[in-house]
């Protein structure tokens, strides 16, 4: 079965961004001049996934309106003849058709995945993590679910990343040789595919069992909301969509359910933490064209001046 859903999780309390997030939404806060979320929906929206549920909280209205038509922001800005705004403007509710659920209380991932299942069915379904933004130019998305279609199961985005950093991320066991595909079926991005066998959230650094970390992307199997269903509470007294999908991977063929990774090498930005949110913020603004040209020069120049240890000391 084709995927054609996506479930983004944007209820989240953002805590890590206050006193910004008191009032406004994580989610919303811009990457240059466009909010994290939109980034994301249009992500989902060049893979063919137009079908977008958004799993919210009380307090995340803004989200939904900001993918709402706005009729007098349009007209004034139509009256004033500006066209390449009204164009921006109106991008945003054509990226697809957005719904959304709220999640009553903060229980975790896994939890919050669960809320779409009333939505998505007896459907496969990709869920994609607001706080992650993947480089239009890489197609990690569409490599997923091309993985999807050729093996069935789940599909999970995976990435190497510094051992001191594993205690961040879940992380899987994989096998030791990457999966074969067919002759002339190769994954267009150059991405490996691997046979996840185990997965742990947030282990010790000394207990992990790789640096292969997940990362906000999953191509999920419709059975994954029988087993969430069954799982307890985990790290942090969530339910953890990590806990479920281990379930899965080691139920293995027998289930015939099997999970699989992409490994993915591309350009990702982390927008939920300070200051990697700020270098995504540097980097896509310096290579936007209308910007760039004014702002790389002076960061150059900010920099071989000695950026803050020029500044005087008060």
């Amino acid at each position: 079965m084709s995927v054609t859903k996506a479930v983004i999780p944007a209820a989240g309390l953002g805590t890590r961004f206050l006193p910004a997030t008191k009032s406004l939404p994580k989610e919303m806060l811009p990457v240059v001049d466009r909010p994290a979320i939109e980034y994301v929906v249009e992500e989902a929206s060049r893979a063919g996934l137009r079908d977008v549920l958004l799993v919210t909280s009380r307090t995340k209205k803004a989200i939904e309106d900001h993918f709402d038509r706005e009729a007098e922001l349009e007209a004034a800005l139509e009256r004033k003849g500006d066209t390449a705004r009204l164009d921006r403007v109106r991008a945003s509710a054509g990226f697809a058709e957005v719904h959304s659920v709220r999640q009553q209380a903060p229980r975790g991932l896994g939890h919050a995945v669960l809320c779409a299942a009333a939505h998505v069915g007896h459907e496969p379904f990709a869920v994609l993590l607001g706080d992650d933004l993947i480089d239009e130019r890489d197609p990690l998305l569409v490599e997923m679910l091309a993985v999807r279609q050729r093996f069935g199961g789940s599909v999970v985005a995976l990435m190497e990343v510094p051992e001191d950093l594993v205690s961040l991320y879940g992380v899987a066991t994989v096998d030791p040789a990457p999966v074969t595909t067919p002759a002339g079926d190769a994954p267009a991005a150059g991405y490996q595919t691997v046979r996840i066998r185990d997965l742990v959230e947030k282990p010790p650094v000394a207990e992990a069992p790789s640096n292969l970390a997940i990362i906000g992307r999953y191509i999920l199997s419709p059975s994954i909301f029988a087993v969430l269903r069954e799982t307890p509470p985990g790290r942090g007294n969530e339910i953890q969509l990590t806990d479920a999908l281990r379930t899965l991977a080691t139920l293995g063929d027998d289930a015939g359910e099997p999970v699989h990774g992409v490994v993915f090498t591309g350009r990702r930005y982390d927008t939920g933490d300070r200051v990697d949110y700020l270098k995504a913020v540097i980097r896509l603004a310096c290579e936007r064209s209308d910007i760039g040209a004014e702002l790389y020069p002076w960061l150059e120049e900010y920099v071989s001046s000695g950026g803050p240890k020029a500044e005087p000391a008060r």
